[in-house]
């Protein structure tokens, strides 16, 4: 089955610039677009893509908003790429902490935007680690917040667990752990999988953002 794609930019040349670069591959198919977002909501309701590439910046409703709705209010919500013109963006950070499991540079090559669509569908890599470390090291709170502190301690991680949180947020794969681990690859899986419900995280990038709000990992 092909990924599915909802684009959302109020730039139609963007838009039609993404659809033509992901409808070249034959594993993607862009379903729909919107040119807000106060569309979203409606529109993956009822075409239910697998991942939605949101503009961060639009006049009516912007994409932090947009994703925090869609989280909200969508049952199984898609993965949400945002889109972006800056890669140092603070309301970049602040998607992620809503929840956008990735971000996109507008100025990216088409192999690039390909790589990202497929990469955050697919959920075992973490999109841009460098550029999510150093925006959580830009806009983050270098301490660790109090709330984000406490929901750590609470998660009560074992010593791997812990361990393999460390190495999601360096950016490594499920396969690329376990190599540093000498275990399976489903061995990491279920350790994913744990850390994730103990943070109640949705994926990795919201548990590597934890990790780095929280001072657990630091993100310089």
């Amino acid at each position: 089955m092909p990924v599915t794609v909802l684009l959302v930019d109020d730039e139609p040349l963007v838009r039609a610039g993404l659809r033509a670069v992901l409808e070249a591959e034959s594993d993607i198919e862009v379903v729909g677009e919107a040119a807000d977002g106060a569309a979203v909501i409606p529109l993956v309701r009822r075409l239910r893509p697998d991942v939605v590439a949101m503009d961060v910046r639009m006049p009516l409703l912007d994409g932090i908003e947009a994703t925090r709705a869609v989280l909200r209010a969508v049952a199984d919500p898609p993965k949400i790429l945002v889109v972006t013109t800056f890669e140092n963006d603070e309301y970049v950070y602040e998607a992620l902490r809503a929840g956008a499991d990735g971000f996109l540079l507008k100025r990216a090559r088409p192999a690039e935007i390909v790589h990202a669509v497929r990469l955050v569908a697919e959920g075992e890599s973490l999109l841009f680690p460098s550029s999510v470390r150093q925006l959580a090291a830009a806009y983050g709170d270098a301490a660790g917040n109090p709330a984000a502190r406490a929901a750590m301690e609470r998660a009560a991680l074992t010593e791997r667990e812990a361990e393999v949180l460390r190495l999601m947020a360096g950016g490594l794969s499920n396969a690329e752990i376990a190599a540093r681990l000498v275990v399976g690859t489903e061995t990491v899986k279920s350790h994913v999988s744990s850390v994730l419900a103990k943070l109640g995280a949705r994926d990795r990038t919201q548990a590597v953002i934890a990790a780095y709000e929280s001072g657990f990992v630091a993100p310089g």
